[in-house]
């Protein structure tokens, strides 16, 4: 197992050191734990209100808001589910040594970027490219 790299409470990555160094590598890993962890515990919460909401409602009104609440739930349960696959991809790629580098140009992925969006795969170019291309297409 490799030693855990040392990093100060305050440590931000910067633009001026060599990029995905290990401090950034480090940085970004236990960030997307924490993020995982997280959403882990919303999950479990989630999980328990779903279960202790299993009752026969005789107001007709009353059961189909509680059964709106439930699917909005069941949706938000299912967002974070597929967020915590995407977090456990990119921690992948950290351990394989491809974290931060757009998967389309290979070029680096600005860290401001990764800073606010941790998962993201793509620089901020070619995500408005394909972005742009999914509106086109989608219109046709």
């Amino acid at each position: 197992m490799k030693a855990e790299t040392f990093l100060p409470n305050d440590y931000h990555p910067a633009e001026d050191e060599p990029f995905m160094n290990e401090q950034q590598t480090e940085y970004f890993r236990r960030k997307l734990h924490a993020w995982k962890a997280d959403l882990m515990e919303e999950t479990a919460s989630t999980l328990e209100g779903l279960q202790g909401t299993a009752r026969n409602i005789p107001d007709v009104a009353d059961r189909a808001s509680e059964e709106t609440d439930r699917a909005l739930e069941l949706r938000t349960r299912d967002r974070q589910r597929k967020l915590i696959a995407k977090i456990d991809s990119a921690l992948r790629r950290i351990d394989e040594g491809e974290y931060g580098y757009c998967e389309v140009t290979g070029d680096p992925i600005s860290l401001k970027r990764l800073d606010a969006r941790p998962i993201a795969t793509m620089s901020l170019e070619a995500q408005e490219r394909h972005e742009r291309r999914e509106r086109v297409h989608r219109d046709d």
